[in-house]
């Protein structure tokens, strides 16, 4: 644009100059070649003035550029030095704040010093005071502690009434004395009888209705609240005498009775658990099957028909069956299991003698439940026996939708260290034994029934049922001896080995 504007500049100068010429030539009546020259001479006097001219334009335009220039470099100085003073200011704040932290943190880091060494100092208290307990309470004792069960049985001085909602602790009462037991953990009671004398015992009290049924709670852990009941079988002779699960089942196997126990444990387990979800809908009942049962197609078919006309109970209402019984599955069990599963039935496992578990081929049989001993998972040879760590055993289980139940728990440290395990769930004599239930209108003479000795553990237990209402056991009241609680197992860890 700005070469054109001068060509068109030029242009018009040389047309100037050449009619100035032509007006000198033909009014002053010069000559050609002057009016050329005075042509020529006006000619070089418009160029200079058009270069001049142009030339003092553009001075002032570029000298406002510049004065516009230096005024954004001034405004561009002011910035800089702005946002310097303000990144100075916060690197100092940033400084001082660095060396308040470092103040602080080491002042914390103090007082950890010294509460952790105070904690040593409670825990070494604790932990002698707990010892002089102990030894007092093993001093006070009226029975010798001569075996692990009749210690164990001297730690449990509460228990619970086992019709109680299952969101509820289980609440401090009198205990009964433990009944002397022998080296086996069994009841001793009376010299052991014949194979057809106790035969025909099981026989009487089958047709007697004298198979009774003792809950046991199982509770969330750490905070203990009663979430399940296992069904406990024992037996009453003619003379009144209690029989442990163990001491009858393999006989009623072998004489063919233990269809007919199955489908009476499993009648007074739906009838409990009735009772029970009355209070609490969220409770449920665990009922022993024995593998005869599961293997023979005529007993089989009467729990199934009876558990078909209650499967809206199937939710709350677990079936355990032993480890052996699973690992040992025939064609027949494997159809009747699933028979079981397919209308909602859950199962359980106890009797776990080892931890080579398939949490994924039990998940596809419809276990949801399995119980392990509590020394089982707190034995440090199993780490080595085993596929998996115990502390691992709870979360792979809880991938494929198992729970993870620790039984057999008799002292506070067992609880301590399940907890390092992730154990949700937790049963044992520490918790609460075995309490009988009695029907309604029963007679104060079943009261000695009541006050007989509960063995150590529900393993090895079958399932039962009372049809009234679950009752305590009313033994005589009696002082317990003082129990040590999980305190001293907590300081004890708090302050390490030695």
């Amino acid at each position: 644009m700005i070469r054109i504007s001068t060509i068109f500049i030029a242009i018009c100068m040389v047309l100037v100059a050449a009619s100035l010429g032509l007006v000198l030539h033909s009014v002053a009546g010069i000559s050609g070649s002057e009016s050329a020259i005075v042509a020529l001479t006006a000619l070089t006097f418009l160029i200079l003035y058009n270069a001049v001219s142009m030339r003092l334009r553009d001075r002032s335009d570029v000298g406002s550029q510049i004065a516009d220039l230096s005024r954004g470099t001034a405004d561009l100085a002011r910035q800089v030095a702005e946002f310097g003073r303000r990144l100075a200011a916060v690197e100092g704040r940033v400084v001082s704040a660095n060396s308040a932290g470092a103040d602080r943190i080491q002042a914390v880091v103090g007082e950890i010093n010294e509460l952790g060494g105070l904690v040593k100092q409670l825990a070494a208290s604790v932990a002698s005071h707990d010892d002089l307990l102990a030894s007092g309470i093993i001093a006070a004792a009226p029975a010798p502690a001569s075996s692990p069960d009749s210690a164990a049985q001297n730690e449990l001085p509460f228990t619970e009434e086992v019709a109680a909602p299952a969101g509820d602790k289980p609440a401090p009462v009198a205990a009964t004395p433990p009944a002397p037991r022998s080296a086996t953990g069994a009841v001793a009671a009376e010299p052991s009888r014949a194979q057809p004398q106790l035969l025909a015992s099981i026989k009487s009290a089958i047709e007697e209705n004298r198979l009774d049924i003792y809950l046991q709670p199982m509770v969330t852990l750490p905070q203990r609240k009663v979430r399940f009941y296992e069904a406990v079988t024992r037996l009453r002779d003619e003379n009144d005498e209690v029989l442990a699960a163990d001491d009858f089942i393999a006989i009623a196997e072998a004489g063919g009775l233990i269809g007919r126990i199955d489908h009476m444990v499993m009648l007074r387990c739906v009838q409990v658990l009735r009772r029970l979800m009355v209070r609490n809908k969220e409770v449920g009942v665990f009922c022993n099957v024995s593998a005869a049962t599961l293997g023979n197609p005529t007993n089989f078919a009467q729990c199934l028909d009876f558990l078909e006309a209650n499967r809206a109970l199937a939710p709350s209402f677990v079936l355990e069956f032993k480890q052996a019984t699973f690992r040992n599955l025939g064609p027949t069990e494997t159809e009747h299991l699933a028979a079981l599963s397919q209308r909602g039935f859950r199962f359980s496992i106890d009797h776990v003698s080892d931890l080579r578990i398939e949490p994924r081929e039990l998940a596809d049989r419809g276990v949801r439940f399995i119980k392990v001993p509590a020394a089982l998972l707190l034995d440090p040879r199993q780490s080595s026996t085993s596929d998996i760590h115990p502390s691992d055993l709870s979360d792979l289980l809880g991938r494929f939708g198992i729970d993870l139940i620790a039984e057999k728990i008799e002292g506070e440290r067992a609880v301590v260290d399940l907890l390092d395990f992730d154990v949700r769930f937790g049963q044992g004599f520490l918790f609460a034994p075995p309490r009988p239930l009695r029907p309604e209108g029963a007679s104060a003479t079943g009261d000695a029934t009541a006050n007989k000795a509960e063995p150590n553990s529900s393993n090895g237990s079958h399932a039962s049922n009372g049809s009234g209402r679950p009752a305590p056991v009313a033994g005589p009241a009696t002082e317990p001896p003082p129990r040590t609680t999980g305190n001293a197992a907590l300081a004890r860890r708090a302050a390490g080995p030695g």
